[in-house]
């Protein structure tokens, strides 16, 4: 059967990329890689994974280095980092932060966690305390910034990425002296979308003349880029590197890498018989997009599978007439439904952050403006759904299965076990290729990860908002956004899920065009939110996605439920598990 077929190349295609992913994390076999969890000073546990080359032993120890990811990222972030620093000989620890990924919460906390970092690679036997490096991107960076400041003796050198070394509103001062960190490089793009609020207002072009630059280089003269100031034998070497890439950019970039691993290379005193220019880290990207790809696809023949038992046999029924919107009318519901979202993004978002603040019920700052914006484009989409219905829908005598609602409370509750059980199937996929390989899905700033049991916790306080968002979201592509084709049936799945894919997230592919056109010829975002303007990056493979599953739903049950639960379980659980906890739970 074709769903049978379907499923059993979704699990090819997941093998596949685990298994490319596996072979480029572990360097061909020449790296171990363990999944760590260690205590902190204060108690907490710690996560992190650390890359072991195979010579480094207590009889030959290889130098050591602490990988920071930036805020609402997590250690798998720093890969790139990791895997050419380990393939070169460096035993690389890449740290979860407090209150990220599977670490701690709060955020923020106990020096972010950096210090406790350091101090475990140091104790192990088999890294020469001698040769300790750090590497930090973004709030990573000024973590690693603030290791340095609690522990000067603890470590040689240092790699600022994407981060300032200045004074940071509400976070600290990390500017410097030209002794002070140590052996500084500073990767800073070209196409950063944060320059301004890291440099007090200079713009990427002009940080070779910053004054905060200036005074850490120990010079009043532009700063050259690539040139060596100071010296590293007495721990005053500094550099500027300025990769043409943007700030999540870094994590893909090569020049952003290598110009780590350089820098490492020369102030840890380890020489590597891998080529400067040889890197192979973007492999693993491919082979966690691919099991990410999937991954997604195994989502629609477990569904079918699992629909066709005998306990679900009641939910599949024929689909409901179709009343959907025609001509000028249904034109003008698809834009309202792709500008609206985008349009009401960066302040709805805001809005969400400051009148929702993290608390223990919901603890991610994050995830409450995403929340107030699903719950508040929900709210006004009903509005619209209800005034298009009393004021055309009873003119055409339909009623709720327009909308895809017309169930009885035993039909919902047994659509919410599929979806449950779907979901569980899909978690247990993730979990089986991360325990095995140790890879997650994931391709560059979107990445599906397992959730710790804290987050498990907040996942089920968010859950319930995020159901109400998708049940509006189903019945809008599944009511007035349904289409037929000029003999009157339904367009064919595939061409409907491709067309609703686009309405929802085409507002913020125009947004985002808009956006970084400007940033790339101007230097800066039109809109000056670099945070939310990266965070939606997501959207657009999350709406995208999130579409075809409810089109898909519909088509399964004739329904609007099914997609919803499916959605509201997938997108809850990507995004609880990928964003910051401020409050310990």
């Amino acid at each position: 059967m074709r769903h049978t077929k379907l499923l059993l190349l979704s699990l090819v295609i997941i093998l596949s990329g685990s298994l490319l992913a596996h072979y480029i994390h572990t360097d061909g076999g020449r790296v171990d890689i363990q999944d760590l969890r260690f205590t902190a000073a204060d108690g907490a546990t710690m996560s992190a994974l650390l890359y072991i080359p195979l010579d480094a032993s207590r009889e030959s120890p290889a130098p050591g280095v602490l990988a920071i990811h930036g805020y609402i990222n997590s250690r798998e972030t720093q890969s790139g980092f990791a895997i050419e620093l380990a393939r070169r000989g460096f035993v690389v620890l890449a740290l979860d932060q407090r209150g990220h990924g599977y670490s701690a919460p709060p955020a923020f906390a106990e020096a972010f966690g950096a210090l406790d970092g350091l101090n475990y690679l140091r104790s192990l036997a088999f890294v020469d305390k001698e040769r300790i490096g750090l590497e930090g991107h973004s709030m990573g960076g000024w973590a690693s910034r603030v290791a340095t400041q609690l522990a000067p003796d603890s470590y040689r050198s240092i790699v600022m990425e994407g981060a300032s070394a200045a004074a940071v509103p509400g976070l600290g001062d990390f500017s410097g002296s030209p002794e002070q960190p140590r052996n500084l490089a500073i990767v800073f793009s070209l196409y950063d979308e944060f320059s301004r609020f890291m440099w007090e207002g200079a713009m990427p072009g002009e940080l070779p003349d910053a004054p905060q630059l200036k005074q850490l280089f120990g010079t009043e003269e532009t700063i050259e880029r690539g040139r060596i100031y100071g010296s590293v034998a007495d721990g005053t070497a500094r550099i500027l590197h300025q990769p043409a890439t943007t700030h999540p950019g870094d994590h893909i970039s090569p020049e952003a890498i290598l110009a780590a691993v350089h820098w490492l290379q020369l102030t840890l005193e380890h020489d590597s018989q891998i080529a400067d220019d040889s890197h192979i880290f973007q492999w693993k990207e491919v082979g966690t997009l691919i099991a990410l790809l999937g991954l997604i696809l195994s989502i629609f023949p477990v569904l079918t599978s699992l629909s066709r038992l005998p306990f679900f046999a009641g939910l599949r029924e024929s689909l409901p007439p179709n009343h959907g919107e025609r001509g000028i009318g249904w034109w003008v519901s698809a834009c309202l439904a792709l500008l609206i979202p985008a349009l009401s993004y960066y302040w709805l978002l805001n809005l969400g952050q400051s009148l929702i603040p993290a608390s223990g019920l919901f603890p991610q700052g994050i995830t409450n403006g995403i929340a107030f914006w699903a719950l508040s484009n929900g709210l006004l989409s009903a509005i619209l759904l209800a005034s298009a219905y009393f004021a055309f829908g009873r003119k055409r005598s339909t009623g709720s299965d327009h909308f895809g609602f017309d169930a009885g409370i035993r039909n919902i509750l047994l659509t919410a076990i599929l979806a449950l059980a779907t979901v569980a199937i899909i978690y247990a996929i993730a979990a089986l290729a991360g325990w095995l390989l140790t890879v997650d899905f994931r391709f560059w700033v979107v990445a599906l990860k397992l959730m710790s049991p804290t987050q498990l916790q907040i996942f089920l306080y968010y859950l319930p908002g995020f159901v109400l968002f998708f049940l509006v979201f189903s019945a809008t592509f599944n009511g007035p956004l349904r289409r037929s084709s000029a003999s009157g049936h339904d367009d064919n799945p595939g061409k409907a899920m491709a067309i609703n894919g686009f309405i929802a997230c085409g507002g913020f592919i125009g947004l985002l065009l808009l956006e970084y056109t400007t940033l790339f010829s101007t230097g800066e975002l039109l809109f000056g939110e670099p945070l939310l303007t990266i965070v939606a990056i997501q959207f657009v493979p999350l709406l995208a996605i999130a579409a075809c599953i409810s089109t898909f739903c519909f088509r399964l049950t004739g329904r609007s439920y099914l997609g919803a639960f499916v959605n509201a379980l997938l997108v809850t659980w990507y995004i609880v598990a990928g964003q910051a906890t401020h409050i310990a739970v």
